[in-house]
């Protein structure tokens, strides 16, 4: 039995929208880099502020909401506070209901990916949670990151 491949970084050119974040003090920990709980965090904040500012989702009336149902991280090097953090954007994969999410967290400025996530939502009706099918707004918006 082969051995998986191992994760590479991924260059900044693979992503087609990028999303700021600013590190906190409280990301540290005890080993003075951000935790990783911290860059699930980011994924979060990334997505949800685009899907916003596009129109895309209302948190707070919209029928629709997304359920995240699967995360993952490749580490590559170590971020910090203050480091700005630059989160690369795109949509790997988009479905009937849900939207598969590739992430890159870069050093401000920097080439090479320090992190790679993964990142899958379904869409669902707020109320019942059952799941549905993208709404238009949704979809327009994200089809020019896939």
């Amino acid at each position: 039995m082969t051995a998986p491949a191992r994760p590479i970084p991924i260059a900044r050119s693979a992503f087609k929208h990028f999303e700021p974040i600013q590190t906190r003090w409280a990301d540290n920990d005890i080993y003075g880099h951000v935790n990783n709980v911290a860059y699930y965090a980011w994924f979060d904040t990334a997505v949800n502020a685009y899907l916003i500012r596009q129109g895309a989702l209302d948190i707070h009336a919209g029928e629709t909401i997304g359920l995240v149902v699967h995360t993952e991280c490749d580490y590559f090097v170590s971020l910090a506070f203050p480091q700005s953090v630059e989160m690369g954007l795109r949509v790997a994969r988009l479905g009937q209901s849900s939207v598969h999410y590739e992430l890159g967290v870069f050093a401000q400025g920097a080439e090479s990916s320090a992190a790679v996530g993964r990142f899958v939502h379904v869409y669902v009706d707020r109320q019942t949670r059952a799941a549905v099918p993208l709404p238009q707004a949704l979809r327009a918006a994200l089809e020019p990151l896939t």
